[in-house]
């Protein structure tokens, strides 16, 4: 090898060394520059998981379910932030005429819209509920458990507001049935009671519920169904009667939470479900 080529060597050398201190000097930069969108990024990822967190938490028993709200609360207000946030470090980040790669910041204020807007929906709806856990078709004789029980606070802090003052907690609890719940009504089907229970304990075991009572021929069904966040139990049951023919049943249905004072309209919608199935009006069927 000549001295020419050593030298063209080594200058080769030099020149990539230098390369690569300055190219990784470079994307620290770009880094240090960027770090609002990984803290959008971060924010809105970490308020996700925290209310993921703190529901599935609450499910398995490891803190108790007024933690768990807790955690969703907070989770809310991070990802808001990260949301608002993320719009005043683009107008600035436009009026310093900065040009910097947006797409981890746009990932993270996307992540967070979704999830405030998925909180502000529970929100918008347990405004628009009354605060009641308790659902029945039969308001005036509902459908008794035999197995399971009644929550021993069930009418405790029955909403009482203005129009409502000296009504006792059931009247409250009737009054704000009715007027959030005007459809939810007891249903007939053309089977007979045994029938319809056999029938109804195959929708129950179908849909994942824990069958608790099933007695055919006196027209009674138990069960528990538990959500899939928080892992809440809810309590349900059903109750066929004979027409006077004996050849159709009236069924009535009840369904309650365990836990907590509002049920955001799930008893409702589950009761409404199920009676569609059982009598045959939805698609499925």
């Amino acid at each position: 090898m000549t001295a020419e080529s050593n030298n063209e060597t080594e200058e080769d050398l030099r020149v990539f060394t230098a390369e690569v201190p300055s190219k990784a000097v470079s994307n620290r930069s770009l880094l240090l520059r960027d770090w609002k969108s990984s803290l959008i990024f971060l924010s809105a990822l970490g308020a996700i998981l925290w209310g993921v967190i703190a529901s599935f938490g609450s499910g398995f028993g490891f803190w108790e379910f007024g933690t768990g709200f807790t955690g969703l609360r907070y989770s809310f207000f991070l990802a808001a932030g990260a949301l608002i946030f993320g719009i005043i470090f683009i107008f600035w980040d436009r009026y310093k005429n900065k040009k910097i790669g947006w797409s981890l910041r746009i990932i993270g204020m996307v992540l967070a819209l979704f999830y405030v807007g998925w909180m502000l929906n529970i929100i918008v709806t347990a405004r628009s509920l009354p605060a009641i856990h308790d659902i029945s078709t039969d308001l005036a004789d509902p459908p008794q458990f035999q197995t399971l029980s009644v929550r021993e606070d069930n009418l405790d802090n029955i909403p009482d507001g203005d129009e409502m003052q000296g009504l006792t907690p059931l009247q409250r609890w009737t009054r704000l049935h009715q007027e959030a719940y005007p459809n939810i009504r007891s249903v007939r089907i053309d089977m007979k009671v045994a029938d319809v229970i056999a029938k109804a304990e195959r929708l129950a075991e179908a849909r994942g519920w824990d069958v608790a009572l099933s007695v055919p021929e006196q027209g009674k069904l138990e069960a528990t169904e538990t959500t899939a966040i928080f892992a809440f139990k809810d309590d349900v049951v059903i109750r066929a009667r004979p027409t006077q023919d004996g050849n159709a049943s009236i069924i009535d249905m009840r369904s309650i939470s365990r836990v907590g004072q509002s049920d955001l309209g799930a008893n409702a919608q589950r009761i409404e479900a199920f009676l569609a199935d059982l009598s045959g009006t939805t698609a499925a069927n």
